[in-house]
């Protein structure tokens, strides 16, 4: 992998705001698009055991969490080149909730589709790379500490 680039890790984190301006709607179009994607999930979740309900607040909660430690990890690899947070307790969690390499995919893809509905015509494959290459390095480094 080449260094992240300053321009990627700005496209990340003006990317991050715009997300952040609309988390309420955007949570619900990133686990709608995951559940799609694998209606098992619904188990691995316990705030989704119902569906996907907007008014629930770990929903919010749980997708802010997923893109800010994402924006992170692009952060960490402009700095560090690498992704350098401890991961042994999410690690952890992942190995309790059953989750295996096909799950990463499908969260990758849903967040990237919620990202192209956050940012609207500021959308470009630059973008979109810059969120893939954090992404992959940080589920990387998750699985690293699932081992």
């Amino acid at each position: 992998m080449g260094a992240f680039t300053e321009k990627q890790e700005a496209l990340v984190n003006s990317s991050f705001e715009a997300f952040k301006q609309n988390i309420p709607q955007l949570s619900v179009v990133f686990y709608t698009l995951i559940l799609e994607k694998a209606p098992a999930a619904k188990n691995m979740f316990s705030f989704l055991s119902d569906g996907v309900d907007p008014n629930n607040p770990k929903l919010k909660a749980h997708a802010e969490k997923i893109f800010q430690l994402t924006r992170d990890s692009a952060v960490q690899l402009r700095a560090k080149g690498e992704v350098v947070a401890d991961l042994k307790q999410l690690g952890a969690v992942h190995v309790q909730k059953g989750v295996i390499d096909p799950h990463f995919l499908v969260v990758k893809e849903a967040m990237l589709k919620t990202l192209k509905e956050a940012v609207g015509d500021k959308w470009s494959d630059e973008l979109g790379n810059a969120w893939e290459v954090a992404y992959d390095e940080l589920a990387a480094a998750i699985k690293k500490a699932m081992a």
